[in-house]
């Protein structure tokens, strides 16, 4: 079993408070979890209107797949318009 993790530093350029900014997470959030069946949360900078930190977590059984799954999702958060990846880390376990 290998459990691929990647964290995902976000900036969010039109966003002037934090309902807008929850309006787009949610939605982004929603969009990967329901085409690649990943676990993601929001997990830091809750406080700030345009920035975001979003965990996201996939378990296969081998470790090929599971990067595979991480790289669409980033490929997927790069080409929304509303959000800027600034940074990621991706690690497996």
């Amino acid at each position: 079993m290998v459990v691929g993790v990647c964290t995902l530093e976000l900036h969010l350029p039109g966003v002037a408070s934090l309902k807008g900014k929850r309006q787009i997470l949610l939605s982004l959030k929603d969009r990967i979890k329901d085409k690649f069946n990943v676990s993601i949360a929001e997990v830091d900078e809750q406080d700030i209107w345009q920035r975001a930190v979003l965990g996201v977590a996939c378990v296969a059984n081998e470790q090929r797949h599971t990067n595979q799954v991480l790289d669409s999702v980033l490929n997927l958060v790069r080409g929304n318009p509303e959000v800027e990846l600034l940074r990621q880390h991706m690690e497996f376990l």
